[in-house]
């Protein structure tokens, strides 16, 4: 009988692998298959796991209207597989969900600036999951997310999400403002939020899921394995 890791080892050797890689405008050209890949994987996740019925397209490929050239993807790639994770951020100075969509969720103005994004769309491949504990792949995403922003000046990120995330956040220790009242959307309470992006909830993000180095790619060598 051939001599076969346990899966839990064959799993956290592919988490050591995994990084997450920024695709925006300069270098979408050259991720064009991984986009692809994304847009399947999402329609899985959004689809055909979660019914969300209003986004199911012929193609199997989940695109709205904030897939455009100002979209930055952060995207988990496994070598000699492809997309496993990834997320999305769209500057607030363009369109973006919870200004076109969703600007009941806020009292008062929607926050838009050159420094705040909005974020969507995450998502972890079922296997990447881990049932009854927090899932490791997600910190890694959640990481990425905050040395992006942290890196490039974006000061906050803006979210429409369901009312659980706010507990959630607040114990990443990310420190969740609500912006309004919820509203109940297809049997879920949806709210709109904005985070502060800091040094802080990096370092409690990392300390929740035990990650100790970077999760994001070497832009000037990207597929370059880390040690």
């Amino acid at each position: 009988m051939a001599n076969t890791l346990p899966r839990q080892e064959t799993w956290l050797q592919e988490l050591a692998m995994f990084q997450v890689h920024i695709v925006d405008q300069s270098n979408q050209t050259a991720y064009a298959s991984y986009i692809e890949q994304m847009y399947r994987l999402r329609y899985e996740i959004y689809v055909k796991e979660r019914g969300w019925q209003e986004l199911d397209r012929p193609d199997k490929r989940e695109i709205d209207a904030f897939d455009t050239s100002d979209a930055v993807y952060l995207l988990g790639i496994l070598p000699g597989r492809g997309v496993v994770a990834g997320s999305r951020l769209v500057p607030t100075i363009s369109p973006h969900l919870l200004n076109d969509v969703f600007p009941m969720l806020v009292e008062g103005e929607v926050p838009r600036a050159s420094d705040i994004f909005e974020w969507t769309r995450i998502f972890v491949a079922k296997d990447f999951r881990e049932r009854g504990r927090p899932s490791k792949a997600a910190g890694m995403m959640y990481c990425a997310i905050l040395e992006h922003c942290l890196r490039n000046s974006i000061s906050h990120v803006t979210i429409v999400c369901e009312q659980f995330w706010v507990a959630r956040l607040s114990e990443l220790g990310w420190r969740p403002k609500q912006l309004g009242r919820a509203v109940e959307r297809g049997g879920e309470s949806l709210v709109g939020l904005m985070v502060e992006m800091s040094t802080h909830a990096l370092v409690t993000t990392r300390k929740f899921y035990t990650i100790n180095q970077s999760c994001l790619a070497d832009p000037t060598n990207p597929f370059a394995s880390k040690p």
